[in-house]
């Protein structure tokens, strides 16, 4: 998990698209859909999605979706952005009780978020691909792939919270386009960083990737490269110990993130994962928040594109809500 910019070489990338691939298998219940990199390059070079559209159209916040736009306005979209599937028909009293709630609810995200409405009666390839067992159904997508769902009309304020835990678990809130644009993929500046880590100069790969960061703070790259060698960092402070301290006392939030920062920094990837997504399980107010913070930075050093923080933000979701 060395530090990496665009244009050089990563090691784990065939590894990676391996389990990308073995990933797929568990689409299925996603209509067939068509391999994850092609729909990632897609939504890539589609426009966000826009609050201000009108409701209904493609690329609004919350839109109609048919077995012809599944792809695009769903599986697609949701390497962007979460994406709420809404199963409805015209003749389900409790749809009309939840659909205008989940409707507001789009609006007010701004684009942090889709709303994807299905009328079961028109779509029964979907309904049947989505294994819906009855309506009002919702079904949250987030690359490509069922993270969260449940079944039935609820109050205004459960959906708010399955919402909101949605977007904190996967986005974070982002909204695509909002950002600065990425910097060229060849930047001297990095070298100084990437010989300091040959050399297994940690501190001096810190103190060069933050010097990046102090005249250009939006800089993705020394960004995520720093985020990377603190993991390490602390990885290092925490040392085999910090496993056997933290099963000796599994109420101490601080213990946890420092072993699963261990097995992280160690390659560990799963089992610092589970580890804090059983602490968030078992944990409630500033200790959950605080473990769930943590597990959602080690998302960010990992990679969204890597299929074990796909499963691990699924896990996630369910121990949230």
């Amino acid at each position: 998990m060395q530090p990496s910019r665009p244009g050089r070489p990563d090691p784990r990338a065939q590894a990676q698209q391996a389990q990308l691939a073995a990933a797929m298998s568990g689409a299925v219940d996603l209509a067939a859909v068509k391999a994850r990199s092609e729909a990632a390059a897609r939504a890539q070079a589609a426009p966000p999605p826009s609050a201000a559209a009108p409701a209904g159209v493609p690329g609004a916040a919350v839109v109609d979706v048919t077995e012809a736009t599944f792809q695009s306005e769903v599986l697609d979209r949701s390497f962007q952005v979460p994406v709420v599937l809404d199963l409805w028909a015209e003749w389900c009293g409790p749809c009309k009780q939840l659909s205008p709630v989940l409707e507001r609810l789009a609006a007010e995200g701004g684009g942090s978020w889709v709303l994807a409405k299905v009328d079961v009666d028109a779509n029964p390839a979907l309904a049947q691909g989505l294994r819906v067992q009855g309506i009002p159904a919702v079904k949250a997508v987030w690359q490509g792939q069922l993270v969260a769902e449940f079944t039935g009309a609820i109050p205004e304020d459960q959906a708010r919270q399955f919402v909101t835990e949605l977007v904190r678990a996967t986005s974070g809130g982002a909204v695509p386009g909002d950002g600065a644009e990425e910097p060229e993929a060849e930047d001297p500046r990095l070298d100084a960083a990437e010989a300091a880590l040959e050399r297994g100069d940690l501190a001096g790969a810190e103190a060069a990737y933050q010097a990046i960061l102090d005249v250009e703070p939006d800089h993705p790259v020394a960004g995520l490269a720093l985020r990377q060698v603190q993991l390490f960092q602390r990885a290092d402070a925490a040392g085999p110990d910090a496993l056997a301290l933290a099963d000796a006392s599994p109420d101490d939030v601080a213990a946890q993130t420092r072993a699963a920062d261990f097995l992280l920094g160690t390659g560990d990837v799963e089992g610092a994962f589970a580890r804090l997504v059983d602490t968030v399980r078992r944990t409630a107010g500033e200790d959950r928040d605080a473990a769930r913070t943590h597990l959602v930075e080690l998302f960010t050093v990992v990679g969204d594109d890597d299929p074990r923080v796909a499963a691990a933000r699924r896990q996630l979701m369910i121990a949230l809500y």
